[in-house]
């Protein structure tokens, strides 16, 4: 895999994908020369990458404070009546 250049690793997930939206709204004008478009579209596939890994690793902190779905093994309370 094409490793992330380091202008696009230090933006977070919001920036990036403001950056990407604003990419493929260019590319959809087709007011892009051809040289510039495929630089575009190179940058969009690393920003793409980009925020994918972002949401895995959110993702993944989720799993890890909620268990994955697991029991936390908490079990009722008896209750005396």
């Amino acid at each position: 895999m094409a490793k992330t250049p380091d202008d696009i690793a230090a933006l977070g997930f919001e920036e990036a994908m403001k950056e990407l939206e604003r990419i493929v709204r260019d590319l959809e004008s087709g007011q892009v020369k051809l040289d510039d478009a495929v630089k575009a579209y190179e940058r969009g596939a690393a920003l793409k990458r980009h925020c994918e890994a972002k949401l895995a690793d959110a993702r993944a902190k989720v799993e890890k404070i909620t268990g994955a779905g697991k029991s936390l093994g908490v079990e009722p309370m008896d209750r005396e009546t």
